[in-house]
């Protein structure tokens, strides 16, 4: 029987590596002692299986033969697949935390800063709610080569790859250049983020009555445009559609049944345990209010952006809103009239995660990227990590 050996590369530097076998789901993670946990979800069964170092497995073991693109996945195999993704995923924030020394006081998606300044520090004291430290951003890009690359990435076969795509992947290279601004405040102190979690809040069906869903999606400071295109549409395609269930969804079904005492007293529980780090998992994984950033398209909705608050519950930091394509036109020197192609974006931010200057330096980085995407088909040259 054909084997194949498992590739340790896998495991190194930037945690798991998810895998797409057909109507399966196979993640490997490196593990401290002599063997490497892989997950495997196929159809509507979930697996973990111990794999020792230098070991082979089976081939026949990871094949699994796709649905027909016209058979959607039922509800049991949409839970083991999302089931599968949790344990890889917080496999994964494991694996990101072992590059660093535990402290009490760490969290699972993010670990205690130690060395940052009295003042910044102290800040979340004198600001303990995020309403108290809102700033606000604005700024305009000029995107006229911009569409011009995107319609090419259409032409090459990229489906639907539009400005949403290159502001994703320009704010996760920023963070690769700049990763203070994924910091966060919990519990009244700073915490680096192991990842870069963007959440977005997506209707169904772009018609008045389709309810609103939220996604979240995982990148790393390592991806190209194209890794960004690939991640987020994968998750866009299981949840949009009347028939799309996600965890979101499961939660806020069941939520809406509670009666408003008891509800009252689940959103206080919750409260304290995050506040405490102490939230459960599967909770982190669901909760739009936790991430990276948070994002939304007003442009979709031919509107101007706006200044979108962020939540006092959970740990966001960063809400942006974009609007839509605006023609601007201005004068060269020998007076003739150019028009050029523009969105405005708006940004909301907590500043308590780092100081005004920090923050300026970001944003030209985005503003470089997002007017030259082109930049983004190759890997950072180099990552950075935050402090200590």
């Amino acid at each position: 029987m054909k084997k194949r050996r498992y590739n340790k590369a896998l495991s190194h530097t930037h945690g798991n590596q998810h895998k797409a076998l057909g109507n399966s789901a196979c993640v490997t993670a490196r593990h401290k002692k002599k063997y490497d946990l892989v997950y495997v979800c196929r159809e509507d069964r979930y697996k973990k299986i111990k794999v020792p170092h230098g070991y082979e497995i089976e081939d026949s073991l990871l094949h699994i033969a796709p649905l027909p693109a016209s058979d959607p996945l039922t509800k049991k195999q949409q839970k083991a697949r999302s089931k599968a993704a949790a344990k890889a995923r917080r496999a994964d924030l494991k694996l990101k935390a072992s590059r660093w020394k535990h402290h009490i006081g760490d969290r699972i998606e993010g670990r205690k800063l130690r060395s940052s300044s009295g003042m910044l520090r102290f800040m979340s004291y004198i600001m303990p709610q995020r309403c108290d430290a809102l700033n606000t951003y604005a700024d305009s890009f000029d995107i006229t080569e911009t569409e011009r690359y995107c319609r090419n990435k259409v032409k090459d076969g990229m489906t639907g790859f539009g400005i949403l795509h290159v502001l994703l992947a320009a704010y996760v290279r920023t963070i690769s250049q700049r990763p203070g601004i994924n910091r966060f405040i919990s519990g009244q102190e700073i915490f680096s983020r192991y990842s870069i979690d963007v959440v977005m809040t997506v209707k169904k069906n772009m018609t008045v009555e389709s309810p609103d869903t939220c996604i979240k999606v995982y990148f790393e400071p390592t991806d190209t445009i194209e890794d960004v295109y690939n991640k987020f549409n994968e998750v866009i395609k299981s949840s949009i559609g009347e028939n799309a269930d996600t965890s979101f969804d499961s939660i806020s079904g069941a939520m809406k049944k509670i009666p408003r005492p008891f509800l009252r007293f689940f959103v206080w529980l919750i409260n304290k345990l995050d506040y405490h780090g102490k939230l459960p998992f599967s909770l982190l994984e669901v909760s739009p209010f936790h991430g990276s950033m948070i994002i939304t398209s007003m442009g979709s909705l031919g509107i101007k952006p706006i200044y979108h608050h962020i939540y006092n519950f959970g740990n966001l930091p960063v809400f942006l809103s974009y609007g839509k394509t605006k023609v601007k036109v201005s004068y060269d020197i020998q007076g003739n009239q150019i028009k050029r192609k523009t969105i405005d974006l708006k940004v909301v931010t907590d500043e308590r995660i780092c100081d005004g200057f920090y923050y300026a330096s970001a944003f030209k980085i985005m503003k470089k990227y997002v007017e030259n995407p082109w930049l983004l088909e190759e890997p950072p040259k180099e990552v950075f990590d935050d402090i200590e």
